[in-house]
């Protein structure tokens, strides 16, 4: 079994501690130089004044005269010596980073460690960026120290694992259980080392949060580089912080990776700190998306008391105002979690690029939408004949229409195609002309066809009287006579007043006695006889 001693000789020597937070100099000559010189020089002047009073002397005055002359000549030159050797001393003194001195010094945030963010934002807020380096370098040093406190107790999880195996091997060897208190006090040890090193990373991650606070503000005072990117000075902070950050399990030490994971789901920082997050992010987009529900029902409202609008516009405009809102809730509750939302912007921005070139004919239909959707040669409900398909309009989007064909077929027609080629819009006005023909035979009165013609027109209750129907003598064809009879009547009445009226005619027209010429040959036989 591993003894104590042997324990300790497998540990690593630790940095020396700093606990002020000031950098780690040579030493050099201290306050105790000075005393010591004069110590020397008062035991020098008491030894000189026992040998005087030892020897003989006949002029007593003389004796204390010369005695005190020696005692200040010894004095005087043990103090220039001392001088000497302090001012030597002071000259080979090791130097001092200045730098980091002054940092720490200079540094007006990086005193509390704990200072709360909010606060942090404003008083980052009048630094100029040489301030905000100082600051930052300050942050640093903090992080720095905290990162090889981390270092230094990991490395004794791994002696206390070694210590738990040979303890455990020499057990094994001796074959009798008498260790368990020696390993207990081991793994008790390890427990409590795992906990500093919890705590250790939980001070990592409240430094980090405000090291990167201040290297966003640093970015916003200098700017970007020409490619759009953080400056080198800044991204030399951002790759340490990414070196030195997250959690590193240790899947071989189950004991370890355990106390691990449980003591960031428990810890402030860890996973109390991103459920707090995520609720925070669905309780935005929660509620981003009721704001988006209400306003979208008060624009609808809105948009339905217009007339030049149409109802593809609204609905285009309806779900689009849903959809951003819904949008500006996802970054806000990402900005909630803590992430940048910068970057997601500028990849998504990049994503489009390269889905842009990819769906050209896509984006094409896209602009193709948009512009029936702002010439609204067409609207729902409307009969059009496009592209060669004849229907009502079904719905729209930005990309595609879908028309429902007479025979109830859906039809969907890429807008590209629509807004490339001619639109007929059937029912594009409230009022329409029906475009009818008909003829008589020659021998028919035609004064008394007209007549029938427009009392038929005038009897019908879906004609308009204004404009007035008009009923003419078209043509002299082959086999008859044509009259046009061409009425008005609202779009929606166009069919019905189609038919009636042609069924008004023909029965007019057989029981006035007018007849109604069809195509037809006369064949003329001729005989010959041959004898």
């Amino acid at each position: 079994m591993a003894s104590k001693h042997q324990r300790n000789s497998l540990a690593i020597p630790s940095r020396p501690s700093n606990e002020s937070n000031q950098p780690l100099v040579n030493s050099g000559p201290t306050g105790l130089d000075l005393p010591l010189t004069v110590l020397f020089v008062v035991s020098i002047g008491l030894l000189d004044t026992m040998n005087y009073v030892n020897s003989k002397t006949h002029d007593e005055i003389h004796t204390v005269q010369t005695m005190m002359s020696r005692n200040f000549k010894f004095f005087l030159f043990f103090i220039f010596i001392a001088g000497l050797f302090s001012s030597s001393n002071a000259l080979s003194e090791p130097e001092v980073d200045n730098t980091n001195v002054q940092h720490l010094s200079r540094a007006v945030t990086a005193n509390d460690p704990a200072i709360p963010l909010d606060e942090l934002k404003v008083r980052l807020i009048p630094l100029t960026s040489e301030a905000l380096f100082i600051e930052a370098n300050a942050w640093f040093k903090q992080l720095e120290k905290t990162i090889h406190e981390l270092s230094k107790e990991k490395l004794e999880v791994k002696i206390e694992n070694l210590v738990l195996e040979a303890d455990s091997d020499a057990s094994e060897s001796a074959g009798n259980n008498d260790d368990t208190e020696t390993t207990n006090t081991a793994l008790a040890d390890k427990d409590r080392t795992l906990e500093k090193i919890a705590e250790i990373r939980e001070r990592r991650t409240v430094l980090i949060d405000r090291f990167e606070l201040v290297l966003d503000e640093i970015t916003r005072k200098i700017g970007l580089d020409d490619e759009g990117k953080e400056k080198e000075e800044v991204l030399i902070y951002r790759r340490y912080i990414k070196s030195v950050g997250g959690i590193h399990v240790d899947v071989s030490d189950t004991k370890t990776a355990r106390s691990t994971i449980v003591n960031w789901l428990t810890s402030k920082e860890g996973g109390i700190r991103w459920a707090k997050h995520i609720r925070n992010f669905l309780l935005t987009v929660l509620g981003f998306w009721l704001i988006g529900i209400l306003v979208s029902k008060a624009v609808e409202k809105a948009l339905k008391l217009t007339t030049n609008t149409s109802v593809i516009m609204k609905k285009f405009i309806v779900v689009m105002l849903r959809r951003v809102i819904i949008f500006i809730g996802v970054l806000i509750g990402l900005s909630a979690m803590e992430v940048n939302t910068a970057p997601v912007l500028a990849i998504i921005g990049a994503t489009g690029f390269v889905v842009a070139f990819a769906l050209q004919d896509t984006l094409s239909n896209f602009a193709s939408g948009l512009m029936i959707m702002f010439y609204k040669p067409f609207d729902v409900d409307d009969i059009v004949d496009v592209s060669g398909v004849v229907g009502k309009v079904k719905s729209m989007t930005l990309v595609t229409t879908t028309i429902m064909t007479p025979d109830n077929k859906l039809m969907v027609v890429p807008n590209n195609s629509i807004w490339g080629n001619i639109i007929t819009n059937v029912t594009g006005s409230r009022v329409r002309r029906v475009d009818l023909v008909f003829g008589i035979g020659y021998e028919a009165d035609i004064d008394k066809a007209q007549y029938v013609l427009e009392e038929i027109l005038a009897n019908h209750p879906l004609v308009l009287h204004e404009p007035e129907p008009n009923v003419r003598l078209h043509e002299l064809a082959d086999s008859s006579v044509n009259f046009i009879c061409r009425p008005w009547v609202k779009t929606d009445d166009y069919w019905t007043v189609y038919w009636e009226v042609t069924r008004n005619v023909k029965e007019r027209f057989d029981a006035e006695g007018i007849s109604i010429p069809f195509p037809q040959r006369d064949l003329h036989v001729y005989r010959h006889d041959v004898e």
